[in-house]
């Protein structure tokens, strides 16, 4: 079949601000860039209010066409028990679910499909999550995984996740890894990112470290801040923290007060904006993200693709994303990412080594293009099951 209508579960395209909405929008940018020939049907329950006007652009694609429910089922119910029938109505040839789930009954649809599965953080770190979501999350991905005819997991660990929790054969799971936004594809230079810091009202001096991600146990930011304390004191440069957080991100702050750490890392107040962001990352020495678990790990990616030397840890699936010129410490040792952040600010080559070849490892395994073309050739597997 050379052209073909997909039909995605679209409720945190519209509605999702951050991991899972970004991966549904990106997901849609890629595919209608590249296979524009296709149909692509956006189920969604909903469209945030207040967000129309940054949501235009898939409400207008030439490729794509919005629908939300006209019938008697309404929201969530819609969306987990009505779209197998309006699919079927549709014509869609595949339904894709783009964040972990599948609608019930979408096997007597008759219309083959897809899910993405993103990671099982509340199987892994099980504390960060409540007892009735855990049962909640269990028993969709269960649901998802055993109904659909194809499986795409975003890293080889997810892929090993989904086969351990699930029982599902290898031979049923693709990775397929996640797009980043298109900003970043084109790094931004680094006379404009200074240029936009000196703007801003971050008032950073001209060495800095970055972390980006929310600031919660699993992603490991303390371990960074008592790493800091290890480097000898002509290389303790700033840390800028770039994500939110509640009671850990508490812990964290009471840690820098209490060891007087306060000029050396630095929460800006407000949200920092998408071009002060990708700025950050063009002119940072150093990326430092020791997560404990990543389904995939993107805001990695983000810094090889803007030349930023990333320092990440050697589990989970942050050595898929990072690459072999990305330092990978033991996120449980900080001595050990101590050590490996010492190592990129002492060596000018060696950082500059990591820049280069950091950047061409992420432009050749996570370019849009290649993943988009994955993304087809799984659609196709699963028609011809």
């Amino acid at each position: 079949m050379s052209v073909m209508n997909v039909g995605f579960d679209a409720k945190r395209l519209y509605n999702n601000f951050t991991g899972l909405g970004n991966h549904s929008r990106t997901t849609i940018d890629i595919l209608t860039e590249f296979f524009p020939e296709n149909a692509y049907f956006l189920y969604t329950p909903k469209i945030a209010r207040g967000r129309k006007e940054s949501l235009k652009r898939y409400l207008s694609m030439e490729a794509c066409r919005t629908i939300m429910p006209q019938g008697v089922l309404k929201g969530s119910l819609w969306r987990t028990y009505g779209l197998p029938a309006d699919i079927r109505r549709d014509g869609v040839d595949l339904f894709h679910g783009l964040s972990n789930e599948l609608p019930v009954g979408i096997r007597r649809s008759g219309v083959p499909s897809v899910v993405t599965i993103h990671d099982v953080a509340f199987h892994t770190f099980p504390d960060m999550y409540h007892w009735i979501d855990r049962q909640m999350y269990d028993w969709k991905w269960a649901y998802a995984v055993r109904n659909a005819d194809r499986v795409i997991a975003i890293s080889e660990c997810t892929k090993r996740d989904i086969m351990r929790y699930y029982d599902v054969d290898a031979d049923k799971i693709d990775v397929v890894y996640q797009p980043v936004q298109p900003r970043y594809y084109t790094p931004m230079a680094k006379e404009d990112a200074t240029k936009r810091l000196e703007f801003s009202n971050l008032q950073l001096s001209s060495d800095f470290m970055l972390y980006v991600g929310s600031v919660n146990s699993r992603k490991n930011l303390l371990g960074v801040v008592k790493a800091m304390e290890m480097l000898p004191h002509d290389m303790l440069i700033p840390l800028v923290v770039i994500g939110s957080g509640r009671g850990y991100m508490k812990e964290v702050r009471q840690y820098v007060a209490e060891h007087g750490l306060e000029r050396y890392v630095i929460f800006p107040d407000g949200k920092v904006d998408d071009d002060t962001l990708q700025a950050l990352y063009a002119c940072a020495r150093v990326f430092v993200y020791p997560s404990f678990y990543e389904g995939f790990g993107l805001p990695v990616v983000e810094a090889l693709l803007s030349r930023c030397p990333v320092v990440t840890s050697n589990v989970s699936s942050l050595p898929e994303a990072g690459g072999a010129y990305s330092q990978q410490a033991d996120p449980a040792d900080v001595g050990d990412i101590a050590s490996k952040i010492e190592k990129v600010l002492a060596d000018d080559a060696l950082s500059s080594t990591m820049r280069e070849k950091g950047y061409e490892y992420a432009v050749r395994t996570f370019h849009p293009r290649v993943l988009a073309e994955r993304l087809m050739s799984v659609y196709k597997a699963a028609l011809e099951m």
